[in-house]
């Protein structure tokens, strides 16, 4: 029977069964498959691949794989050791689209000011046709949803606590240096700006009204916004998630 050999690195093993983690792993191959078909109907999404090896040499997903063929797949966490070209464009912006499961998420990413789209309703084709043609991030807890063909750039969110996905993003995509906190709306994604308190006054609950003078207003939807009780909790959120990861020892 004609084979492949299969090698998955890092995290790419976390698509994999267990029995087949950190292992070559044996594959039947017919001639006329491409690598990123073949990698796929293993498990791993192609968004969570960041380049290829076959027999030491690099290739993209259009590569049909052969008989015999020595395939190494590496996610983004591998690339620096490597240095090795990544298999798509870096983007120019930083700009996310949420599936169903990951809203309070979208809310975090938005109090640190990255623009994130994120609607309870999206279904599974409007999330992959968002993704594509705003060249947003797609983050995800459905893997199906991931190996879309339409996806281009996506992330599985393996941290299952909203404050953990939010630290495992920004360590993920690098966004440490990139917070413009309170700066976006947490409820429609739309800018914020100071607005005088005379001006929303009528829109003020007594006690908001008699204790705090310095608001900020979306210019989407109107929604208003004051440093409360709530923000210290906040910004220790902010400063959880710019932590970087410690190296293991």
């Amino acid at each position: 029977m004609n084979q492949v050999f299969v090698r998955c690195h890092a995290e790419l093993n976390d698509f994999l069964p267990r029995s087949r983690r950190g292992s070559t792993i044996t594959v039947p191959c017919a001639g006329h498959e491409s690598i990123k078909n073949l990698l796929e109907a293993l498990g791993v999404p192609h968004p969570e691949l960041e380049a290829l090896l076959v027999n030491d040499t690099p290739v993209d997903f259009s590569y049909l794989v052969q008989p015999g063929d020595r395939i190494e797949a590496y996610p983004v966490s591998a690339l620096p050791a490597l240095a090795l070209a990544p298999l798509r464009p870096t983007l120019a912006q930083v700009r996310f689209v949420l599936d169903i499961h990951l809203g309070r998420l979208a809310a975090y990413l938005r109090m640190l000011g990255f623009d994130t789209l994120y609607r309870n309703d999206y279904d599974d084709p409007e999330l992959a046709q968002l993704a594509h043609t705003e060249q947003r991030i797609l983050l995800t807890r459905d893997i199906g949803l991931l190996k879309r063909s339409m996806v281009t750039y996506g992330y599985f969110v393996r941290e299952i606590t909203p404050h953990r996905q939010l630290r495992e993003v920004v360590q993920r995509f690098g966004l440490h240096d990139q917070f413009a906190s309170f700066k976006r709306c947490l409820r429609c994604n739309g800018l914020s700006q100071p607005v005088a308190k005379a001006a929303i006054d009528h829109l003020l609950e007594p006690k908001t009204r008699h204790y705090y003078d310095d608001f900020y207003q979306c210019q989407s939807c109107g929604q208003i916004y004051w440093r409360g009780s709530h923000y210290a909790r906040m910004e220790q959120l902010i400063a959880h998630a710019a932590q970087p990861d410690q190296p293991e020892t």
